[in-house]
């Protein structure tokens, strides 16, 4: 069943890479890749987006099809964020992204990096700011939490360019945690399209 760019039911029914901590056999791993499928599910770590990161580097490098990228992670790190944004921009092949779940805080930003962004009907997305520790001396904790308001507005910006909204409006939504359905993500400008069946 096709549902639309690119997406079919059984590409999303069959195995997915979990950049996570899970044990894969050869076999199972095998399929994967041959998919060029990558699941990224839960909190975004550094690990988590270093996994992942990794996996879309192997299969951009084993081919030019498009890598299809599955995003169902409620929050995570700004800098592991920005991890897997930077690894897509570096992608030759096109790079697709399905949101299932809920997708929020600074993993919002790895949509705006995709070529194609869709979501499964029921799919939410949380606008928030990611939460931030500080540790060491003063001018320490000074200088990370400048480092950490610059990449927000750079995240801000590059949403900016994706959604047609003002930078501005998607800091204020973003301080607010806004939440969005797929359909009011649609109206947004967040994704391209929503995925058929059954409507929420």
């Amino acid at each position: 069943m096709d549902l639309g760019g690119g997406w079919t039911s059984d590409r999303l029914l069959s195995g997915m890479l979990y950049a996570r901590c899970m044990s894969l056999g050869g076999w199972l791993q095998e399929q994967l890749f041959e998919r060029r499928i990558v699941l990224v599910t839960g909190h975004l770590d550094d690990g988590a987006a270093a996994r992942a990161a990794a996996a879309l580097l192997a299969l951009d490098a084993g081919g030019e099809r498009p890598i299809d990228l599955h995003l169902d992670s409620p929050d995570g790190a700004l800098g592991a964020a920005f991890v897997l944004i930077d690894t897509a921009e570096m992608l030759r092949s096109a790079l697709r992204v399905l949101c299932r779940g809920q997708v929020g805080g600074p993993v919002i930003g790895v949509i705006a990096a995709a070529d194609h962004s869709a979501a499964s009907p029921h799919a939410r997305f949380h606008l928030s700011q990611p939460t931030a520790r500080f540790a060491g001396t003063p001018e320490e904790i000074s200088a990370q939490s400048r480092q950490q308001q610059e990449l927000l507005w750079k995240l801000y910006g590059r949403l900016a360019r994706r959604t047609g909204q003002p930078a501005e409006e998607i800091a204020e939504d973003m301080r607010r945690g806004r939440y969005l359905d797929a359909r009011e993500a649609l109206d947004y400008g967040l994704i391209d399209q929503i995925t058929p069946g059954s409507q929420p």
